[in-house]
Protein backbone atom coordinates (compact mmCIF):
# COMPACT_ATOMS: atom_id res chain seq x y z
CA UNK A 1 0.00 0.00 0.00
CA UNK A 2 2.60 2.22 1.14
CA UNK A 3 4.93 1.70 -2.54
CA UNK A 4 1.48 2.54 -4.45
CA UNK A 5 1.23 6.03 -1.97
CA UNK A 6 4.43 6.81 -3.55
CA UNK A 7 4.29 5.67 -6.93
CA UNK A 8 1.02 8.21 -7.07
CA UNK A 9 3.25 10.50 -5.41
CA UNK A 10 5.81 10.07 -7.70
CA UNK A 11 3.61 10.50 -11.51
CA UNK A 12 1.89 13.66 -9.52
CA UNK A 13 5.60 15.11 -8.76
CA UNK A 14 6.28 14.05 -12.64
CA UNK A 15 3.58 15.59 -14.07
CA UNK A 16 3.56 18.75 -12.41
CA UNK A 17 7.31 19.15 -13.48
CA UNK A 18 6.90 21.45 -16.57
CA UNK A 19 8.95 20.19 -19.07
CA UNK A 20 6.01 17.08 -18.94
CA UNK A 21 3.68 19.45 -18.60
CA UNK A 22 4.84 21.28 -22.07
CA UNK A 23 5.31 18.04 -24.19
CA UNK A 24 1.77 16.62 -23.38
CA UNK A 25 0.67 18.19 -26.43
CA UNK A 26 2.62 15.38 -28.44
CA UNK A 27 0.24 12.42 -27.02
CA UNK A 28 -2.78 14.57 -26.80
CA UNK A 29 -2.58 14.95 -30.58
CA UNK A 30 -1.01 11.43 -31.31
CA UNK A 31 1.90 13.11 -33.13
CA UNK A 32 4.16 9.52 -33.12
CA UNK A 33 1.38 7.70 -34.77
CA UNK A 34 0.48 10.50 -37.17
CA UNK A 35 4.39 11.72 -38.10
CA UNK A 36 4.83 7.77 -38.12
CA UNK A 37 1.78 6.82 -40.49
CA UNK A 38 2.66 9.75 -43.19
CA UNK A 39 6.42 9.30 -43.33
CA UNK A 40 5.98 5.79 -44.23
CA UNK A 41 3.14 6.08 -46.33
CA UNK A 42 5.11 9.11 -48.21
CA UNK A 43 8.10 6.95 -48.54
CA UNK A 44 6.03 4.05 -49.68
CA UNK A 45 4.24 6.05 -52.22
CA UNK A 46 7.27 7.91 -53.87
CA UNK A 47 9.60 5.18 -53.67
CA UNK A 48 7.04 2.40 -55.30
CA UNK A 49 6.43 4.87 -58.49
CA UNK A 50 9.82 5.44 -58.83
CA UNK A 51 10.81 1.40 -58.92
CA UNK A 52 7.74 1.58 -62.29
CA UNK A 53 10.48 3.80 -64.02
CA UNK A 54 13.98 2.75 -66.15
CA UNK A 55 16.07 4.74 -63.88
CA UNK A 56 14.34 3.29 -60.33
CA UNK A 57 14.14 -0.71 -61.86
CA UNK A 58 17.94 -0.38 -62.79
CA UNK A 59 19.04 1.19 -59.85
CA UNK A 60 17.71 -1.68 -57.37
CA UNK A 61 19.15 -4.25 -59.48
CA UNK A 62 22.69 -4.80 -57.07
CA UNK A 63 20.05 -4.69 -54.10
CA UNK A 64 17.52 -7.69 -55.69
CA UNK A 65 20.47 -9.65 -57.64
CA UNK A 66 22.47 -9.98 -54.15
CA UNK A 67 19.90 -10.87 -52.19
CA UNK A 68 19.35 -14.60 -50.85
CA UNK A 69 15.89 -13.69 -50.27
CA UNK A 70 14.86 -12.22 -53.47
CA UNK A 71 17.41 -12.82 -56.33
CA UNK A 72 14.87 -15.12 -58.26
CA UNK A 73 12.55 -12.50 -58.42
CA UNK A 74 14.43 -10.79 -61.75
CA UNK A 75 15.50 -13.94 -63.10
CA UNK A 76 11.75 -14.84 -63.77
CA UNK A 77 10.09 -11.72 -64.29
CA UNK A 78 12.54 -9.57 -65.67
CA UNK A 79 13.97 -6.25 -64.10
CA UNK A 80 11.48 -4.24 -65.24
CA UNK A 81 8.04 -6.45 -64.78
CA UNK A 82 10.05 -7.85 -61.24
CA UNK A 83 10.50 -3.87 -60.54
CA UNK A 84 7.14 -2.38 -61.12
CA UNK A 85 5.76 -5.62 -59.00
CA UNK A 86 7.61 -4.07 -55.99
CA UNK A 87 6.35 -0.64 -56.68
CA UNK A 88 3.03 -2.34 -56.94
CA UNK A 89 3.60 -3.82 -53.76
CA UNK A 90 4.66 -0.83 -51.88
CA UNK A 91 1.69 1.58 -52.79
CA UNK A 92 -0.54 -1.04 -52.07
CA UNK A 93 0.68 -1.11 -48.79
CA UNK A 94 0.75 2.92 -48.22
CA UNK A 95 -3.02 2.64 -49.21
CA UNK A 96 -3.64 -0.35 -46.87
CA UNK A 97 -1.55 1.58 -44.04
CA UNK A 98 -3.80 4.95 -45.13
CA UNK A 99 -7.32 2.98 -45.10
CA UNK A 100 -6.17 1.89 -41.66
CA UNK A 101 -6.57 5.41 -40.12
CA UNK A 102 -10.58 4.25 -40.91
CA UNK A 103 -10.03 0.57 -40.64
CA UNK A 104 -7.18 -0.44 -38.50
CA UNK A 105 -7.19 -4.45 -39.75
CA UNK A 106 -6.68 -3.02 -43.03
CA UNK A 107 -3.72 -0.97 -41.49
CA UNK A 108 -2.59 -4.15 -39.90
CA UNK A 109 -2.47 -5.77 -43.12
CA UNK A 110 -0.45 -3.23 -44.68
CA UNK A 111 1.89 -3.09 -41.86
CA UNK A 112 2.66 -6.68 -41.96
CA UNK A 113 3.31 -6.28 -45.88
CA UNK A 114 5.87 -3.63 -44.81
CA UNK A 115 7.57 -5.52 -42.41
CA UNK A 116 8.12 -8.55 -44.49
CA UNK A 117 9.43 -5.80 -47.22
CA UNK A 118 12.00 -4.21 -44.60
CA UNK A 119 12.73 -7.02 -43.34
CA UNK A 120 14.23 -8.11 -46.67
CA UNK A 121 15.56 -5.11 -47.48
CA UNK A 122 17.07 -4.55 -44.65
CA UNK A 123 19.12 -7.65 -44.82
CA UNK A 124 20.40 -6.32 -48.22
CA UNK A 125 22.48 -4.28 -45.84
CA UNK A 126 24.67 -7.55 -45.26
CA UNK A 127 24.05 -9.05 -48.36
CA UNK A 128 25.34 -6.05 -51.00
CA UNK A 129 28.60 -5.70 -51.36
CA UNK A 130 29.92 -1.95 -51.37
CA UNK A 131 27.57 -0.87 -48.57
CA UNK A 132 30.41 -0.73 -45.87
CA UNK A 133 34.16 1.07 -46.68
CA UNK A 134 37.22 0.53 -44.67
CA UNK A 135 38.94 3.77 -43.41
CA UNK A 136 41.84 3.82 -41.67
CA UNK A 137 40.59 0.45 -39.95
CA UNK A 138 36.99 1.67 -38.99
CA UNK A 139 33.58 0.23 -40.94
CA UNK A 140 31.64 3.06 -41.95
CA UNK A 141 28.31 2.79 -44.18
CA UNK A 142 28.24 4.27 -47.83
CA UNK A 143 25.68 6.02 -48.98
CA UNK A 144 24.22 2.55 -50.80
CA UNK A 145 24.71 1.35 -46.93
CA UNK A 146 22.88 4.67 -45.56
CA UNK A 147 20.30 4.24 -48.18
CA UNK A 148 19.60 0.47 -46.90
CA UNK A 149 19.58 1.09 -43.44
CA UNK A 150 16.84 3.47 -43.37
CA UNK A 151 14.76 0.16 -44.30
CA UNK A 152 15.93 -1.04 -40.32
CA UNK A 153 14.21 2.26 -39.35
CA UNK A 154 10.71 1.43 -41.78
CA UNK A 155 10.89 -2.16 -39.92
CA UNK A 156 10.76 -0.24 -36.40
CA UNK A 157 8.40 2.01 -37.60
CA UNK A 158 6.56 -0.52 -39.22
CA UNK A 159 6.08 -2.61 -36.01
CA UNK A 160 5.21 0.33 -33.88
CA UNK A 161 2.23 1.17 -36.56
CA UNK A 162 1.52 -2.75 -36.61
CA UNK A 163 1.15 -2.47 -32.37
CA UNK A 164 -0.66 0.75 -32.83
CA UNK A 165 -3.24 -0.62 -35.49
CA UNK A 166 -3.63 -3.62 -33.53
CA UNK A 167 -4.69 -1.84 -29.94
CA UNK A 168 -7.14 0.25 -31.93
CA UNK A 169 -8.70 -2.55 -33.65
CA UNK A 170 -9.16 -4.58 -30.31
CA UNK A 171 -10.39 -1.29 -28.81
CA UNK A 172 -13.13 -1.12 -31.58
CA UNK A 173 -13.90 -4.63 -30.96
CA UNK A 174 -14.22 -3.78 -27.60
CA UNK A 175 -16.62 -1.06 -28.19
CA UNK A 176 -18.80 -3.21 -30.59
CA UNK A 177 -19.61 -5.81 -27.99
Amino acid sequence: MENQIQQKDMITTANSSGLIRKTQFVEDLNLPFIVSMGSVIIMLLWAGAYKMTDPGAEGIVPLVTNSPFISWHFKLLGTYRGSDIIGATEIIAAILIFIGLFRPKVGMIGTFITIMMFTITSSMLITTPETIININGMGYMTFLGLFLFKDLVGLAVSLYLLSTFRNKAIMRTKKNN
